[in-house]
């Protein structure tokens, strides 16, 4: 089964490249496909965040992992599934990540904290409300604390 997704905007801006680390420091924005007004952000600039969903769409299908690997290729940290952890490789290269709203201009929104590089097809914009946030007590291995350290902030 197949689902048709098509991009409701696109990256502008921010990094040409996808490397790891000090993501909090890149400012972009997302610029609305031609086929959505400005109507359609309404109301967006009253949150302080939004989660964004896009594609990784620079990471070639030969690239794509379905089974375990070392994060960031560091064999000191354990073989893990694709699904538990984050990577870009992922079987349908879909991202998702929380930033902060800067402004929302016509059909632009300006955001903070975004990890997706210029050009990057956007899929879906959500506000963030806190009670979508994690319920009760999050959970996560050493590993994942250390590859993280530096990946909003250096």
């Amino acid at each position: 089964m197949t689902f048709p997704i098509d991009p409701i905007a696109y990256v502008r801006g921010g990094r040409a490249e996808a490397v790891d680390d000090d993501w909090d420091r890149e400012t972009a924005v997302i610029e609305l496909a031609a086929e959505f007004g400005e109507e359609a952000l309404y109301g967006l600039a009253d949150f302080s965040h939004a989660e964004i969903a896009f594609v990784f769409d620079q990471v070639p299908l030969d690239k794509i992992e379905t089974g375990a690997r070392h994060p960031r290729g560091r064999t000191d940290w354990p073989l893990v599934g694709i699904f538990a952890q984050r990577g870009k490789n992922r079987p349908n290269r879909i991202g998702i990540t929380v930033c902060r709203i800067e402004r929302v201009e016509g059909t632009r929104l300006y955001v903070r904290g975004l990890d997706a590089i210029d050009g990057t097809p956007v899929i879906d914009i959500k506000p963030m409300m806190r009670e979508f946030g994690p319920r009760g007590d999050i959970r996560q291995p050493d590993w994942a604390s250390e590859l993280m350290a530096g990946y909003w902030q250096a």
